[in-house]
């Protein structure tokens, strides 16, 4: 017997299903805001490859992890909305993704690692700064 869908319609689960994982509009902007300041990273990467987390932006050398997060799916105390349909699955999933990064940034941090959590609503250009400065701080001194 097949496992009942968690979407309210075959709408719906075709809609979700085609969200992407990677390279959606504002972490493009992000990325290239990023670029443009003279920084390279890795692109969705495990910083622990241990653990099944993935970073949007990593910087290895640095040990800095960038994750760009949905407002929707991460809960933003500005612009998520409550799900008109199936409200309940949505709360508990969106309160899951948020523990789930409390968990990752806890750690990361124990790792010696920095994480950085950016919305998809603010501004790239000045995420891309925040980010620079973070990776410029700890980015080791190169041996010359």
């Amino acid at each position: 017997m097949a496992k009942e869908s968690w979407a309210s319609s075959a709408g719906v689960r075709a809609s979700m299903r085609s969200n992407r994982s990677r390279d959606t509009k504002p972490e493009l902007a992000l990325r290239s805001a990023v670029h443009a300041l003279g920084l390279r990273y890795r692109v969705a990467a495990r910083p622990l490859p241990e653990i099944r987390r993935t970073a949007d932006l990593v910087f290895t050398r640095a040990k800095v992890a960038v994750f760009l997060d949905g407002c929707f799916w991460h809960g933003c105390p500005e612009h998520h909305t409550k799900a008109a349909t199936n409200a309940g699955f949505w709360a508990d999933k969106v309160n899951t993704n948020r523990d789930r990064d409390r968990n990752t940034d806890k750690r990361l941090s124990e790792a010696g690692w920095q994480s950085i959590r950016i919305w998809e609503h603010q501004d790239p250009k000045q995420a891309a700064l925040e980010i620079a400065a973070a990776v410029r701080v700890r980015r080791p001194a190169s041996g010359s």
